[in-house]
C-alpha cells in the first residue's frame, strides 16, 4: 500500500503566493500617526513663517515693508539693506562677539569638565559640598548680582573690555554645564574606569583617555549652550561696557533700532545677519546637542 504525500489541491490553494514561491509573506508596514504628522506640519508652518517673513521683510524698500503684504514676497529685492548694515561697523559687533563666545566656552569646558569628573569619581563630603554648591548658581539670576559685580570689575581694572563680558558669562554658564557634564560622565561604565586603573593608569589619564572621548555629546552641549549664551548675552554688555570698540552683537541691535528707527528692513538685516554663524554651530553639532540633553551620551 502506497501512501500519497503530495499536497492536497485544497492545501496548495490555501497557500499564499509568497511561501508557493518559496519566499515569505511580507508583512504590511504599519502606516504613520496622522496627528503626529499633521502636528509636525503645523510645528514646521511656526517656525518657518516667522523666517520667511524675517528674510523677505529684509529685501524689501522701506516703504513696502511697512505698507505691503508681510507674507508677499518683494517686488524688487534689493540688498541695500545688509550694505547699510555692513558699513555701520557690523563686522566689528561679529568679531567682538566671537571673541567673547569662544573665550567663554574655552573657559567653561577647562573648568567644567574637571569639576565633574571629581563629582563623579570622588564620594567625599568636600566634592558633593562643591557640587551642591554649583547648582546653586542656577536659581541666582544675573540680575541679583549685577552691582557687586560692577564693582568687582571696576576694581579689577576690567571695566570697558571684553573680559568683563566673558567673565561673568562664563560664571553663569558654569552651573548648568557641571550639571550636564556630570549626568553625562555617569553613563561611562564602572568596569571601564576599573579596567584602566589595573593597567595603571592615573586619575588624571582616566578623565582624558576615558571620560572626555566618551563624554563627546555632553561636552557639545555645554559648548553649544555656552556660546548661545555668550551669543545672546545683553545685560552685561549693556552694564560692563562703554565704548563702540567693545559692543557686541546683542548691544548693536539695540542702538541699531535706534539709528535706524524708521528704517525696519535695515533692522531685520542686521538680524539676519546676527543669526546665521550661530544657527550654523547648532546645525553642526545638532545632534550631538540633542543626546546631551536625555542624557545617553556616554552610551
Amino acid at each position: 500500500m502506497s501512501i500519497d504525500t503530495r499536497p492536497s489541491a485544497s492545501r496548495h490553494r490555501t497557500a499564499p503566493a509568497a511561501l508557493r514561491r518559496g519566499r515569505p509573506a511580507r508583512r504590511r508596514r504599519p502606516l504613520g500617526n496622522p496627528v503626529a504628522g499633521f502636528g509636525s506640519l503645523l510645528w514646521l508652518l511656526v517656525v518657518l513663517v516667522p523666517l520667511y517673513t524675517l528674510v523677505s521683510a529684509s529685501l524689501m524698500r522701506q516703504d513696502e515693508a511697512l505698507n505691503g503684504d508681510p507674507l508677499a514676497l518683494p517686488t524688487d529685492p534689493t540688498l541695500e539693506n545688509y550694505r547699510t548694515v555692513l558699513d555701520s561697523g557690523f563686522l566689528t559687533l561679529i568679531g567682538n562677539t566671537a571673541i567673547v563666545a569662544v573665550a567663554t566656552v574655552a573657559i567653561v569646558l577647562v573648568l567644567s569638565v574637571p569639576v565633574a569628573y571629581v563629582a563623579v569619581r570622588t564620594r567625599s563630603r568636600l566634592s558633593s559640598l562643591a557640587f551642591r554648591t554649583f547648582l546653586l548658581g542656577v536659581a541666582i539670576p544675573a540680575q541679583a548680582v549685577i552691582v557687586p559685580l560692577y564693582l568687582m570689575i571696576g576694581k579689577l581694572g576690567l571695566y570697558d573690555t571684553l573680559w568683563a563680558i566673558v567673565l561673568p558669562t562664563a560664571a553663569f554658564a558654569m552651573p548648568v554645564a557641571v550639571l550636564v557634564l556630570s549626568g553625562t560622565m555617569r553613563d561611562v561604565s564602572e568596569e571601564m574606569y576599573e579596567a584602566m586603573a589595573l593597567d595603571g593608569a592615573s586619575p588624571v589619564r582616566m578623565l582624558w583617555q576615558l571620560a572626555v572621548p566618551l563624554s563627546r555629546a555632553g561636552i557639545s552641549t555645554v559648548a553649544i549652550f555656552s556660546a548661545l549664551q555668550a551669543w545672546n548675552g545683553f545685560l552685561f554688555p549693556l552694564i560692563l561696557t562703554q565704548s563702540e570698540e567693545r559692543r557686541v552683537l546683542t548691544l548693536g541691535l539695540f542702538n541699531f533700532m535706534s539709528q535706524f528707527g524708521v528704517n525696519v528692513p535695515a533692522v531685520l538685516a542686521a538680524i539676519v545677519l546676527s543669526v546665521i554663524p550661530i544657527f550654523a554651530v547648532y546645525l553642526v553639532a545638532r545632534r550631538a546637542l540633542i543626546n546631551g540633553l536625555m542624557g545617553v551620551g556616554g552610551k
